[in-house]
């Protein structure tokens, strides 16, 4: 059992070792490991493991429910769903789908919709078009939203043929395509298994073809996605999903297609894709956001080209736009392809910087530093043990991948075995390891 005690703040809660509990343990000391009483506590629960993104506690939570007898209502369970689709949990997510069908609950649209979103999440087509077929046996209507979340999870696949299936059901309906329905066709190309020549020719065209899109299914679900803080773009999980609700121009919501594109574009490394995007952008009278010049910078760096790269980076800050953090970690990781001298350098000089400004790395971003810099095989390892200590500053323990890296990094250099930073290395790696053994990891 989880020690989901700590994330709670309830006077009454405290450690519960692993086990279930006792049915036979006296009425004041259950009360005093209780952590809730009743479905109104537990979906208090339910929303403060979500928010701090430990989706591997739900199933723990929903257990306890069933040891303490209550029985979870059709909100419990969309919290619940709602959950495990954000933590990308697709067997979780069918064990509560399963576990409330049991209970007399048929699933209404809103909830196939984060089940298909979740099987997107996993790259699970299959799923997300049996779950279709399960709508129509129980009689529940699909919309508009039901589609594209089908559409998207089958895009994340690269299963091009089904995408267009989708669409062409979508036209036949009457329904118009809209800019996610082409951010779904783009995602599609992207992911083919067999990328071809013009695939990035197929994404140019895709945009120019979405500039008159039109609306699709006005009788959305948006009202419930919304009281679950759901955006739509993390419903089709698109890229721009987690900064969707950043402020400062780091998102113009009406660039949808461009976000995904330029995205495409730099994930396949085709500067000329774009640079061709930016000059479309540029005809539409329209700015690119920091998402954009974001990718702009991943896909110049990522090519090797340093000094184009940085070119953006210092465009940017010199524009008198808010600085943010992302900037620096693209810009730091992009530098440290190749590992070459100068790029080494570059990412340090760029994170001392952002240090200094006041800027920090969160855990996601320090996990990924970290293990960019860790496959570092020849020079002094500076820059990973500056993320190391950047991240020890912070008091974040690593990931258990990110901490193996650094420490098989460090064991391949001539470091005494009783170096503090080698042993503390080793000793969180040893823990780490301990938690992922009785399932704290997940």
């Amino acid at each position: 059992m989880k020690l989901v005690r700590a994330l709670l703040g309830n006077p009454r809660a405290v450690v519960r070792g692993l086990g279930r509990r006792n049915f036979c343990a006296p009425s004041e000391e259950y009360l005093k490991r209780n952590y809730a009483n009743n479905e109104a506590e537990y979906n208090t629960v339910i929303g403060s493991i979500t928010s701090q993104r430990r989706h591997y506690l739900l199933r723990d939570v929903y257990d306890d429910m069933m040891l303490d007898g209550v029985k979870p209502e059709r909100d419990t369970f969309h919290s619940l769903i709602v959950g495990t689709m954000k933590g990308a949990r697709m067997q979780d997510a069918f064990f509560f789908r399963d576990e409330m069908q049991s209970m007399g609950l048929v699933p209404d649209v809103a909830l196939y919709n984060y089940l298909m979103s979740t099987c997107g999440k996993c790259k699970n087509s299959d799923q997300a078009i049996r779950l279709l077929e399960e709508m129509k046996r129980f009689q529940v209507k699909p919309t508009g939203q039901t589609y594209l979340c089908l559409l998207h999870a089958c895009a994340a696949s690269g299963r091009l043929d089904r995408v267009y299936a989708i669409v062409r059901d979508l036209t036949a309906a009457g329904l118009g395509l809209n800019k996610f329905s082409y951010a779904g066709l783009i995602i599609a190309h992207k992911n083919k298994a067999a990328l071809s020549d013009d695939t990035t020719s197929k994404i140019i065209e895709l945009v120019e073809q979405s500039k008159g899109w039109s609306s699709v299914d006005q009788t959305k679900d948006n009202a419930e996605n919304v009281m679950m803080g759901i955006s739509e773009e993390e419903l089709y999980n698109l890229p721009t999903a987690e900064y969707i609700h950043r402020r400062g121009g780091f998102i113009a919501k009406h660039l949808t297609v461009y976000h995904v594109a330029f995205h495409a574009c730099a994930d396949l490394g085709d500067v000329q894709a774009i640079e061709r995007l930016l000059e479309m952008l540029e005809k539409d009278g329209k700015t690119p956001d920091v998402f954009i010049l974001l990718q702009v910078m991943r896909c110049y760096l990522h090519a090797g080209d340093i000094e184009r790269g940085v070119k953006v980076f210092e465009d940017y800050m010199n524009s008198n736009r808010p600085a943010m953090v992302e900037l620096y970690v693209t810009l730091a990781e992009g530098a440290m392809v190749g590992y070459t001298p100068r790029g080494m350098q570059l990412a340090q000089e760029t994170l001392i910087n952002m240090n200094s400004r006041g800027f920090f790395l969160s855990p996601k971003m320090g996990n990924d530093l970290l293990l960019v810099a860790s496959g570092e095989k020849t020079g002094g390892y500076t820059t990973a043990n500056l993320i190391w200590d950047m991240m020890q500053a912070r008091k974040m323990t690593p990931s258990l991948p990110a901490v193996e890296a650094y420490h098989n990094g460090l064991k391949e250099r001539e470091i005494p075995e009783d170096d503090p930073r080698l042993m503390l290395v080793s000793r969180t790696l040893n823990n780490l390891r301990l938690r992922v053994g009785t399932g704290g990891g997940r």
